[in-house]
């Protein structure tokens, strides 16, 4: 699944296409998402697109008839393409421009979604009016997780990927930030002090802007906006490297299930 550095790179690749053209048409084929599109989508038409904004791991696109809110999902991909490209299975929906070009979304798995709101999703949209802070921003602080850890027996790994908490610390980016931050994923969250969080913190933003800056973690089915191969992969200290040697302390890492998801850790340098 796209994270949340997958995601910016892909509003970072389709934003100077789409901003301040005009939607000629919206063409979708197959309306059965995770949720059905809905038909009010094609009224988009004459609509012109003022920006385009990333909340979480929901792209928004700002028109002058609504929003428009896509999520990959599981297997998603946004490309820019000429409108009149040839069509392939699992192109779900075009989003026609006065450019002359397409956004095209494709999923096969169909766990993304393509929907419209009249008012800005984020004040009350039930996807997304409960969401936590972004990672990235000012309102994401040592305090604040601190504040949030109190008394919780929940690890804090599964703390930092609740969305409810802080949006987009997806579980690649936190087997990553625990590790250089020396903490322990199976920690209680209400056990990890204060300076220990100060350290978390800053970790987890530098963590998820290098990423971005780096393109994203490869995915096996995500691929960059112009339609060309997958990112690089990111030199990564612990995920997907369980049963191999800790590059610091050169111990063999463990790997675990912790909230159904894969958590590798070094015993030696996390606690």
């Amino acid at each position: 699944m796209p994270e949340l550095p997958e995601v910016e790179v892909s509003r970072m690749g389709i934003a100077p296409h789409l901003e301040g053209q005009t939607i000629t048409s919206v063409v979708v084929r197959d309306r059965r998402l995770r949720w059905p599109i809905p038909e009010g989508v094609t009224a988009l038409a004459g609509a012109k697109i003022a920006r385009v904004e990333r909340r979480a791991k929901y792209l928004i696109l700002h028109t002058d008839k609504g929003y428009l809110i896509i999520h990959l999902g599981m297997s998603g991909k946004l490309r820019v393409v000429p409108k009149d490209s040839l069509v392939v299975k699992h192109d779900h929906v075009d989003i026609q421009l006065s450019s002359g070009q397409c956004l095209r979304f494709n999923d096969p798995r169909r766990f993304g979604c393509v929907l419209l709101s009249e008012q800005h999703p984020g004040l009350d949209h039930p996807l997304l009016k409960d969401l936590g802070p972004e990672p990235l921003t000012e309102a994401f602080t040592a305090g604040y997780l601190h504040q949030r850890a109190k008394g919780r027996q929940q690890a804090i790994k599964t703390l930092i990927m609740d969305n409810h908490v802080v949006v987009g610390v997806g579980n690649i980016y936190a087997n990553e930030a625990l590790f250089k931050a020396g903490i322990h994923p199976k920690r209680a969250a209400g056990k990890v002090s204060l300076a220990r969080l100060q350290r978390l913190v800053p970790i987890i933003k530098q963590t998820l802007t290098e990423a971005i800056a780096q393109g994203g973690t490869t995915l096996q089915d995500f691929t960059q906006a112009d339609g060309q191969p997958g990112y690089f992969k990111q030199h990564l200290n612990v995920y997907g490297r369980g049963g191999k040697q800790c590059m610091v302390c050169k111990q063999e890492l463990t790997e675990i299930r912790l909230g159904q998801r894969s958590t590798v850790y070094c015993k030696r340098c996390q606690r």
